[in-house]
């Protein structure tokens, strides 16, 4: 989809030059967004590949956030984004084999969990989740901003999870 984020992410990044001075690398807008409903965005903002994390020296390192990612981080990496939620979206049940840091930033979001069970969320509240089938919905009236930082981790062996490749929504859990 092609529908343009009303509310652009401002993305810093800092680095070394090729004499190891630290220095603003990159400062401008965050322009890997992805849009697969109608106001709800995705914007990457940086991966790994493995950890430690590379950190090379040098103004020609490679732009780790304008990876072109599925859902998951690169295997033994991390994804950091920021995702928008309108009021009132249609929520989508999904599973992913990692652990995920999420804080709101703005706004308010339920994860609808198995069994009925449902948490509320908002600005400041952190979820650590680790590899459970959810659903988030905004019950509104404005717009949920969040940040995740999603790092790989081990198969749970449970369900059947979105596959390495696949996006959310791309498949129906069974149970």
């Amino acid at each position: 989809m092609s529908e343009r984020n009303p509310h652009p992410i401002r993305r810093i990044v800092t680095g070394h030059d090729a004499k190891g001075k630290a220095k603003v690398l990159i400062d401008a807008p965050a322009t890997n967004v992805k849009s697969s409903r109608p106001g709800q965005f995705s914007t990457l903002l940086w991966c790994t590949d493995d950890a430690p994390a590379a950190m090379p020296v040098g103004e020609d390192a490679e732009d780790m956030g304008e990876r072109k990612l599925g859902t998951y981080p690169p295997e033994r990496g991390t994804r950091f984004m920021i995702a928008e939620y309108p009021p009132g979206n249609v929520p989508r049940r999904h599973r992913t084999e990692t652990i995920d840091y999420i804080i709101v930033l703005s706004g308010q979001i339920e994860m609808d969990l198995d069994e009925g069970e449902m948490v509320t969320m908002g600005p400041g509240d952190v979820m650590i989740q680790r590899g459970t089938y959810h659903a988030w919905r905004n019950p509104g009236p404005e717009v949920c901003r969040m940040a995740f930082v999603l790092v790989d981790g081990q198969p749970l062996g449970l369900g059947d999870p979105i596959r390495r490749g696949e996006g959310v929504g791309a498949r129906v859990p069974h149970g």
